[in-house]
């Protein structure tokens, strides 16, 4: 490292953000940026530690310590420290297909394993990686570089969501032809319909794909495999196919009163109103509106944020999100040491937002919905309780209502945002896909599936996860079709 003791002398700082009461007002992700002497600054507070927890992408109680591609994080943090923007834009590329994406949605597992973190602030490990990457397409240095010869072998990929494209950007850099089929009307899946603008602008997401369409890459959208296409004449017309469709299957509810108008499913919600976005809401989901409601949601993590941020967008007159869990800790608990990632408290942007228009953090937390109450056949309020964690006979925690405490908060809409249970059943069949227990494909290390010729890749394999496991999922899968091609076909 070109600055040994940059993490003492330089304190952190991110990406700085709109102020919450501005960014409100639009859907742009627009957002100041830091200085390049600022960046700098960043980059040299990345130490010269012997081991760097940043890049191994361990999972260490089911959850992931530092990056899942593996970033060359301490070279590109020097390089940018050191002036050489397309020197880190390549050290970037070498290991992460979609670095514009991960830099801005993914919740930075490196950071959370950061060497600097154990007694600090860690690096801006996001930041930096989002920088690089905007920077080499604004100066012009990622430009199309189709494969220099074709292998002629074809390859199928079903689903264009970071799995599916990460599959076919590594494909057709190995040379072989490769078509995506994807049954939604516009390419990118996860990444264009279930991540809200504000969060990752389309425009970027239409950016990369153009720049893989350029490359050699055959997109099909608006084709439903198993409806449009059969499944015996892709495997008929191509070599290799590859399963990519994600973990689309959400999680219910049911508790009584769930028939009621006005609850819905988060991801219903996101994909209406980006389709609003994007085409006036043409298509066959009618957007579901916010405006002057009370709105739940119901559920943490990411979706439920971008419910929240969404709803208060679209001018809803309250927003409350319920969580079973516990709130966290303001530092790390006992029982979560570096380098597992951070279980601590943190308001993500929606409840920056909610805070500044309501006054405080939307979040109520160890709560559980009893019932839904409805007025007309349409939801009028939640029968919510509190809940404690409590270890029973067999020293097992689990959840307990505490008496007393049921009341009601009113509840115009509703939206479940509750995670996800599998991939839709229906494609793997039609390929006589081996599932395993949880009902997701069943795939080696290879990603072949039971079936030869058939692989699979991302949620649909390894269940609900992170953009940047998908990547890494694609990456994978691509090697392994590689080598399938290789020796058998």
């Amino acid at each position: 490292m070109g600055n040994p003791t940059g993490f003492i002398q330089i304190e952190r700082r991110s990406q700085p953000g709109r102020p919450p009461l501005e960014r409100i007002r639009d859907w742009s992700e627009a957002h100041p940026h830091l200085s390049e002497g600022e960046l700098a600054d960043q980059g040299a507070r990345c130490m010269d530690c012997g081991i760097p927890y940043c890049h191994t992408g361990l999972l260490i109680s089911g959850m992931a310590s530092g990056c899942p591609i593996n970033n060359l994080i301490p070279e590109w943090n020097d390089l940018v420290y050191r002036g050489q923007w397309r020197e880190a834009a390549i050290r970037l590329h070498r290991t992460n297909n979609f670095p514009e994406f991960t830099g801005r949605v993914c919740p930075a597992p490196c950071e959370g394993s950061c060497t600097v973190g154990l007694n600090g602030d860690p690096v801006a490990i996001k930041t930096i990686e989002q920088e690089i990457a905007d920077r080499a397409f604004d100066e012009g240095w990622i430009t199309p570089t189709p494969p220099l010869g074709r292998s002629g072998k074809t390859v199928a990929v079903i689903g264009s969501g970071p799995a599916g494209l990460a599959t076919a950007d590594q494909l057709n850099k190995m040379g072989h032809l490769v078509t995506v089929y994807e049954r939604a009307g516009r390419i990118g899946g996860l990444l264009m319909y279930g991540i809200p603008n504000m969060k990752l602008d389309k425009d970027v997401v239409g950016r990369r794909t153009a720049l893989m369409e350029a490359e050699g890459v055959v997109f099909r959208t608006a084709v439903t495999v198993g409806a449009d296409i059969a499944a015996d004449e892709l495997l008929a017309t191509h070599d290799a196919v590859v399963l990519a469709t994600g973990s689309t299957v959400a999680r219910d509810l049911a508790v009584p009163g769930r028939e009621l108008g006005g609850i819905h499913l988060a991801m219903s919600f996101l994909r209406g109103n980006t389709r609003r976005l994007l085409d006036g809401g043409a298509g066959a989901e009618a957007p579901i509106d916010a405006a002057g409601k009370d709105v739940v949601v119901i559920g943490g993590g990411d979706t439920g944020t971008d419910c929240v941020g969404t709803a208060i967008r679209q001018g809803a007159r309250s927003v409350r999100q319920l969580e079973l869990l516990a709130r966290p800790p303001l530092a790390r608990a006992a029982g979560n040491p570096w380098p597992e990632w951070p279980k601590v408290y943190k308001m993500d942007y929606g409840q920056e937002e909610a805070a500044a228009l309501w006054g405080e953090d939307p979040r109520r937390y160890s709560t559980t919905t009893r019932r839904f109450i409805g007025r007309n056949e349409h939801v009028a309020g939640v029968e919510i309780a509190d809940i404690s964690w409590q270890p029973g006979p067999d020293g097992r925690v689990a959840m307990r209502e505490v008496p007393g405490t049921t009341q009601l908060i009113p509840a115009d809409l509703v939206l479940l945002a509750l995670g996800f249970t599998g991939p839709e059943p229906a494609l793997p069949r039609a390929f006589e896909c081996e599932l395993d227990p949880r009902g997701n494909v069943r795939a080696g290390d290879d990603r072949m599936t039971s079936v030869p010729g058939v692989f699979a890749a991302g949620d649909c394999v390894r269940g609900q996860s992170l953009v940047v496991w998908a990547i890494k999922e694609g990456r994978v899968a691509a090697e392994g079709v590689d080598r399938y091609l290789a020796r058998v076909v």
